[in-house]
């Protein structure tokens, strides 16, 4: 049982499960069949519920959230579809972060030693609200990516979810009008949709750059070692 609970065996048995979540979505691609719709005869509020309970199993297994954003506006419309979206965009974060907090905090945390590991982690753990929010409005860190290493932080669950749910609104919106508007692209909402996705993803990659290059600037502020003076024995007479 001890062996069970160990901190390495948590985090093999994690590493295993995702393994065998990313080779599900390449054999089963399930961002294909959520985009054909629900199942006729199926009330609308029940079809979203379902839908958003399959794109946050879907983010937790690495399906890329663009897609299933594209297949919500596509299946749902805007409306329906943006909230079906940001239900399993929480739902997905939140499955993440408790598999990594559960099953991989402990084995990791004495890895956390580069400079930008200790900088996120940093940020992470006295503002976890403020960095996730940052991170998901600028979606400059791929999302599974951030989850994990938010769950690896001190990062609080209520924190974490609320700033996701806030976050990712300007982005998932963009993508559910381009999906529901798609059958129509050159549509003013079309339009306006996709200019917000290449604009916000040009300052995603400004903003990393920018990030990058403050974060491999030497620590200025720390102290540098002093070497204690060589004091050379005195020479003793004759």
């Amino acid at each position: 049982m001890s062996l069970l609970l160990a901190p390495w065996t948590r985090l093999s048995l994690l590493v295993v499960l995702l393994v065998a979540a990313g080779v599900c979505v390449l054999v089963y691609q399930p961002q294909r069949l959520l985009s054909e719709g629900w199942p006729p005869g199926l009330p609308v509020g029940a079809a979203v519920l379902l839908f958003a309970g399959a794109y946050g199993l879907c983010t937790a297994a690495f399906v890329p959230r663009p897609l299933l954003n594209l297949a919500a506006g596509a299946v749902f419309g805007t409306p329906f579809g943006l909230v079906a979206a940001i239900g399993g965009t929480v739902l997905g974060a939140g499955i993440s972060f408790g598999l990594g907090r559960a099953m991989g905090q402990e084995a990791l945390r004495p890895f956390l030693r580069g400079r930008w590991l200790k900088a996120a982690d940093a940020q992470l753990t006295r503002h976890g609200f403020r960095s996730v929010l940052a991170v998901r409005i600028f979606p400059g860190v791929p999302f599974a990516a951030a989850n994990y290493l938010a769950a690896v932080s001190r990062c609080g669950w209520l924190p974490f979810l609320l700033a996701t749910a806030l976050g990712t609104v300007p982005n998932t919106a963009a993508y559910v009008i381009a999906g529901a508007s798609a059958s129509s692209p050159g549509s003013p909402a079309f339009l306006v949709s996709s200019g917000f996705i290449t604009v916000s993803g040009a300052v995603a990659a400004a903003v990393a750059w920018r990030k990058r290059h403050r974060l491999a600037e030497p620590a200025l502020s720390e102290p540098s070692a002093v070497h204690p003076p060589v004091v050379g024995a005195a020479p003793h007479g004759p």
